[in-house]
């Protein structure tokens, strides 16, 4: 597996929130939990306000162009998803114990 750490992409841009437009044309805020980097792609875990009382995070892929905003792309594929929720889990978590 390869080693995961953090990154600060979209907080020096957005702050602790970043707007994301919806199906239906709403714009709805998420928080900003974590970003990081897992082999050669960046990451963000991202809650709505919806998901806190959950404690659940959505994963979204990080990509930037030269010379544009960075944006935000869903990780369609099962295995990367579970490669970046268990990537989360390690840099939330580092220090305590596993069960």
């Amino acid at each position: 597996m390869s080693e995961v750490k953090r990154i600060s992409v979209l907080k020096p841009i957005y702050g602790t929130e970043v707007d994301l437009i919806g199906e239906q044309g709403e714009t709805e805020p998420f928080q900003i939990i974590a970003e990081f980097q897992l082999g050669n792609h960046s990451y963000a875990g991202l809650q709505p306000q919806d998901m806190q009382k959950e404690d659940e995070v959505a994963f979204f892929r990080i990509t930037v162009q030269e010379g544009s905003d960075p944006e935000l792309e869903s990780i369609e594929d099962d295995e990367e998803w579970e490669a970046v929720a268990e990537a989360y889990d390690d840099l939330m978590f580092e220090g305590d114990e596993q069960p």
